[in-house]
């Protein structure tokens, strides 16, 4: 049962943001001098400054409602005061502009409504008598990925903390491949196929659906490790109330993605995902609007079976079908705890192709199923839906957006009927609040400007798909995204950056021409500002798309088994167990550790046994190891498993203790003057880089 004090707290933002919304409405309409204007966006922006950093929810709203204010007048001032209908080219280069505009503010409204009361879910604990827990199956859906992958996420799956009578693996493979047959007989998981591959990953979840009878269904993508306490870290919140269908936790990714690795910055900005998952969900979840994100998650059988399993109409037919079960009164949660671990998309081409697909779908529940129509919905799940399949229409805005300056540099088209004073008025106090106010929202999740970075990268290859599935829902089908590749060398993805080269070519002559017009309108007061401001905004698109052609670098990654940085007490025995050597691991990975010792071991010794005791998650490891070197106190070991239980306890050590991924968000507050000096310093860094490697001799 929901307290008063839940209700109240839920109802609250409601009338808050309606009250605020309206005043800021009516007082952002009116029309002020020039000057008013400059001095009423310098006095919110000192406003904004001082309340930027105190804590709690008053300043975020506060922050929101000056952002929206500001962001209001821009966007009123250019619809009513700064269209000029010449001739039908301009027009079009106009409108186009001003409906990028309009999208972008469309965007940061709802996400300000999305994000303005996050709801920290804690863990809701279970009920003492094991009797009362639920049964559950754990779904572990593939295609065809390698069976190294899949075998960590099977075993630490059989590993997980529940009574084993009510804990059913099965893994369900749609490639029908005998050795992935023979893994599960080992085992003892049920080992599920059928006759086709209908509907995809859907159909595949839907045909174990029919084959399985347990109250609980838990879903892994096959190379999402859990750690030993997901079910019961999760589940009390299933048990508590039955009308929850879903419980959704962050699906963190162990391995660097591509912007990580390529532009080299993983210890200093926060993943691309981090966002989405240590914001965007907790503030879904506050409006009961929980994204299903078809891994890492609990569902529930009988909400399932209430939509007729998972929505197989769409190719995210994760989040589709949490949209369903929602539709249908169900409620939702999400726990921001990291009790999975799986692999991020090796190289930039995986990514796009992934983004495709998440692209294509969501565009398609768009057409489909939108939520903005249709009964069952309450006004804050609609727009937190809307949020999200809105966003997936970026590529089109954000390309508007770097080729606008060229209309009047390479064209002389006026797009934008206004003094640039007058622009810069406007548009300066707009992005200067949200981009204030995004950063304190955004915290450490994610940083100024590395969100158009993400974007450009990947927005040519997305904006047909978005195209096509708008025009033709029905089009297109479910890729698999590829997992635990190896890039063998340093090389330029050439394919992936190409239209973002030529992009770069062309700002390159673009600010040739900018910088070119205003020298030769020195005279020409009005026209030397219209150049100038062209210039500074196609200098920021240049350092944007810079950025994005540095991702397509790729870095060599030969590692099967990537390295995860972890200190742990452990002791190392000698072959006859009589002699222990305490010692600390610094990094562990399936193929071996390093370990810090107090003292060097026995230069005879070969072999030790490695001993790790975690009490607190029932985990035991007694394995061999190989020693590799030792050198200043630090030992390489290569793992002897012997067999299955050995790497079972390997794969627990490793991924299914509970705080495995604990520092997932330990990152400093974004500091949007910094992030963009990192931002800056990273490409150049690349740049020199590429020129090196291409240049051996310089």
């Amino acid at each position: 049962m929901i307290s008063s004090s839940e209700r109240i707290s839920r109802v609250t933002p409601y009338i808050l943001m309606l009250l605020g919304f309206l005043l800021v409405l009516t007082a952002s309409q009116a029309i002020i001098s020039p000057v008013a204007q400059i001095y009423l966006s310098i006095i919110i922006l000192l406003c904004t400054l001082a309340i930027r950093k105190r804590p709690g929810h008053v300043a975020r709203l506060l922050m929101i409602g000056l952002s929206t204010f500001i962001s209001l007048r821009y966007i009123f001032w250019r619809l009513f005061q700064t269209l000029e209908f010449e001739n039908w080219f301009q027009t079009t280069l106009m409108l186009t502009l001003l409906f990028a505009e309009v999208y972008s503010w469309i965007i940061l409204f709802l996400g300000y409504m999305q994000l303005a009361w996050p709801l920290n879910r804690k863990e809701c604990p279970l009920p003492a008598d094991q009797s009362l827990w639920p049964s559950i199956d754990v779904f572990i859906p593939t295609y065809n990925e390698d069976l190294s992958v899949v075998r960590n996420t099977v075993l630490a799956a059989v590993a997980m903390d529940w009574p084993a009578g009510k804990l059913h693996v099965h893994l369900l493979d749609d490639g029908r491949r005998p050795e992935f047959r023979t893994f599960a007989g080992e085992v003892g998981v049920n080992y599920i196929i059928r006759a086709n591959n209908q509907h995809a990953k859907a159909g595949n979840l839907n045909h174990a659906l029919e084959h399985t009878n347990s109250e609980l269904i838990a879903v892994f993508d096959c190379d999402h490790i859990p750690v030993k306490s997901f079910l019961t870290r999760t589940v009390g919140w299933m048990v508590q109330n039955r009308n929850i269908s879903l419980i959704q936790t962050p699906q963190h990714f162990y391995s660097l993605d591509p912007f990580q690795r390529n532009l080299d910055i993983s210890e200093h900005i926060p993943p691309e995902s981090n966002l989405f998952y240590g914001l965007v969900q907790p503030g879904n979840d506050f409006w009961n609007a929980t994204l299903f994100c078809g891994s890492c998650a609990v569902l529930r059988r009988s909400a399932l079976a209430s939509i007729d399993g998972f929505a197989i109409e769409t190719v995210t037919e994760d989040a589709h079908t949490s949209l369903k079960m929602q539709r249908k009164g169900w409620e939702s949660a999400y726990l921001r705890e990291t009790l999975a671990g799986g692999l991020a998309t090796e190289s930039l081409a995986l990514h796009v192709g992934q983004r495709i697909r998440w692209a294509r779908g969501m565009v398609q529940i768009f057409r489909t199923d939108n939520p903005l129509l249709g009964r069952g919905l309450s006004l804050g799940q609609r727009f937190c839906y809307l949020s999200a399949m809105l966003h997936f229409f970026f590529p089109i805005p954000r390309i508007i957006f770097l080729l606008a300056p060229m209309a009047f540099l390479f064209l002389g088209q006026n797009i934008i009927y206004a003094t640039p004073l007058a622009v810069m008025t406007y548009v300066i106090p707009h992005l200067l609040q949200s981009v204030l106010t995004q950063s304190r929202m955004q915290g450490r999740w994610r940083y100024s400007t590395w969100n158009y970075v993400y974007e450009t990268a990947i927005a040519t290859f997305l904006a047909p798909v978005v195209v096509v599935a708008f025009f033709a829902p029905q089009r297109g089908t479910f890729n698999v995204t590829a997992k635990g590749g190896l890039i063998t060398k340093d090389y330029l993805d050439t394919r992936m950056v190409r239209p973002n080269v030529i992009m770069g070519c062309l700002l390159i002559v673009a600010t040739i021409v900018g910088v070119y017009g205003m020298i030769e309108s020195r005279a020409n007061h009005t026209l030397f500002q219209t150049y100038g401001m062209n210039l500074l905004w196609v200098t920021g698109n240049l350092l944007i798309v810079l950025a994005a052609i540095t991702v397509g670098y790729e870095r060599k990654q030969v590692r099967r088994a990537p390295r995860i940085a972890a200190q742990l007490d452990i002791v190392l025995r000698d072959a006859v167990g009589q002699q222990r050597y305490p010692a600390q691991t610094q990094d562990l990975s399936k193929g071996g550790l390093s370990v810090k010792m107090l003292g060097p071991l026995p230069g005879d010794m070969q072999t030790v046994e490695v001993e790790y005791i975690n009490t607190r998650d029932k985990i035991t490891v007694r394995v061999p190891a190989r020693i590799i070197n030792q050198r200043d106190g630090l030992v390489r070991l290569e793992w002897m498993s012997r067999n299955t239980q050995d790497e079972t306890a390997i794969i627990e050590m490793i991924f299914g203790r509970s705080d495995a991924w604990s520092h997932w968000s330990n990152y400093s507050n974004d500091k949007p003057f910094h992030s963009l000096t990192l931002l800056t310093r990273s490409v150049a860094n690349l740049l020199m880089l590429i020129i090196l490697r291409r240049n051996p001799q310089t």
